[in-house]
């Protein structure tokens, strides 16, 4: 059985969402939802009969932390990220990446950029020594303080 939505309805909630910055919102009401779902490429309009949501004790469990991150945590030849945004191991698609793992870099020389706010911001070696490890992959998002390398 199949009801008719109210578009004014629909409307309302598109403008909830996209004043609120939200990517999900649902109303529902007796035996119907409405669920208004915002992507990246466009905005979808789920309607329907209401389901009951998971209890938390239905969820999968949450994955476990990566046991290879902490050392890396501490580690004093570790670079981090000074800002949230997405790193860049290359100068531009396709080119060859700033440095790779058994690199020697100096002091100063450029690792990666990190883009936040359409600049591109060169994050540079804090010390002379050789790339350990890459803990970034090209094109990834990383959060401030996020360890990206290690210069032992």
């Amino acid at each position: 059985m199949t009801s008719k939505v109210d578009p004014d309805l629909i409307r309302e909630l598109a403008a909830l969402l996209n004043e609120n910055d939200l990517t999900e919102i649902e109303w529902s009401e007796g035996d119907h939802s409405v669920r208004v779902v915002r992507s990246p490429a466009a905005t979808h309009f789920v309607t329907g009969h209401a389901a009951p949501m998971p209890s938390m004790a239905a969820l999968p469990p949450a994955p476990a932390p990566v046991a290879a991150e902490a050392p890396a945590v501490d580690h004093p030849g570790a670079v981090r990220s000074p800002m949230v945004g997405t790193a860049y191991t290359a100068p531009e698609p396709g080119a060859k990446p700033f440095v790779q793992i058994g690199d020697r870099v100096s002091a100063g020389q450029t690792l990666l950029i990190i883009e936040a706010m359409k600049t591109m911001n060169p994050i540079p070696a804090t010390r002379a020594g050789v790339v350990r490890s890459i803990l970034t992959a090209d094109g990834t998002p990383v959060e401030y303080g996020q360890v990206l390398m290690i210069i032992e």
